[in-house]
């Protein structure tokens, strides 16, 4: 596991999307450096050396009351969010409570020690909430943009931000629109193939060590590393830059990981020994998900780009239902009983 991120500091939250979220900051700028913590990491320990304590008294130390803390969403004060949004309903209903309710309410929202508040809709900001976020040291935002929206963009930066990454060795390309894994021993010709393939129209995103990462349950991502964007080392030829040679179109920023193409090389008896039915299919882990791989044989004769582009589109008819081999022993089965053949 490589380049895991474990927290982000709000004044680097802010100094990102300040523009973006029209984020302006209100109170509490003594609590720049709190930090949003990655939900795997959230721990007593942690949160002691990333906050401030606001309370001489013993506070509750669970590690599963903490560790429930999720990134981001409006007021919640019995399951609270490490970011707290209000937008114009949870202020109506702040201003629906008594005078004693409602700084009751206030007293618990910081209490519980977010990394910061957001006050959305282009809502006033109500002068308690200025006070307590300055009393408790706790970053007070304000943002003329719909709740719903804001919390989904925060979310979704931060959902990636923590992600957990991997490096792969091998090229990353997409291939019939899918995001395809070329893997195998060194010097077995991924590099060659890869440039075969992106002179056939199809697109690299990154050669050698791509990194991937978990964005959802059931998403991998997979980007290229700064230092080798556009790059693809081939023997012979070197580094060559493929943005320069075949323009921008033979580049893709990222894509989902949908398949896997191991490229291994046989020998006669060993291409003897494959499954001339079912194939070389299998699956690979991926940061615990499963990843269709594909074994290829690498011998004399044969076509590694016609054959990987095959591959990829069986891979897609497959994933949509359809199983050729299925279909054909299903036929072989019919016309066997019926005494056609």
């Amino acid at each position: 596991m490589a380049g895991i991120t474990n927290q982000l500091s709000i004044e680097d939250l802010f100094n990102i999307h300040r523009e973006k979220l029209m984020l302006e900051w209100v109170a509490g700028k003594q609590g720049a450096k709190h930090a949003i913590i990655r939900g795997d990491e959230q721990t007593p320990e942690t949160l002691k050396k990333t906050k401030k304590k606001t309370s001489k008294k013993k506070t509750d130390s669970s590690s599963d009351t903490i560790k429930s803390l999720s990134l981001i969403g409006h007021l919640n004060l019995i399951h609270p969010h490490q970011i707290q949004i209000l937008g114009n309903v949870e202020l109506k209903y702040l201003e629906g409570l008594r005078s004693i309710s409602m700084q009751d309410a206030v007293i618990q929202l910081f209490k519980s020690n977010p990394a910061c508040v957001i006050v959305a809709d282009g809502c006033k900001v109500p002068t308690l909430l200025k006070r307590k976020s300055n009393e408790h040291s706790i970053p007070l935002f304000s943002s003329p943009m719909i709740s719903d929206k804001l919390a989904d963009i925060i979310h979704y930066f931060l959902t990636n931000l923590f992600a957990d990454m991997l490096t792969l060795h091998g090229v990353y390309m997409e291939v019939m629109a899918i995001g395809v894994l070329i893997t195998g021993p060194s010097g077995i010709g991924k590099s060659e193939l890869a440039l075969e393939l992106i002179s056939r129209g199809h697109r690299l995103i990154a050669d050698d060590a791509p990194l991937f990462s978990r964005i959802a349950p059931d998403i991998i991502d997979g980007t290229c590393p700064k230092t080798l964007q556009d790059f693809l080392e081939v023997r012979g030829l070197g580094i060559i830059n493929v943005r320069e040679l075949f323009g921008d179109s033979a580049i893709k920023k990222n894509k989902y990981l949908k398949l896997i193409v191991q490229l291994q090389p046989m020998d006669t008896d060993n291409l003897l020994d494959l499954d001339r039915l079912e194939g070389s299919y299998s699956t690979r882990n991926v940061l615990d998900m499963e990843i269709p791989e594909i074994t290829l044989p690498v011998a004399p004769g044969r076509n590694l780009a016609i054959m990987l582009e095959c591959a990829a589109r069986n891979h897609i008819l497959r994933v949509s239902g359809y199983n050729a081999s299925e279909i054909f022993a299903k036929r072989q089965k019919r016309l066997i009983e019926s005494g056609e053949i």
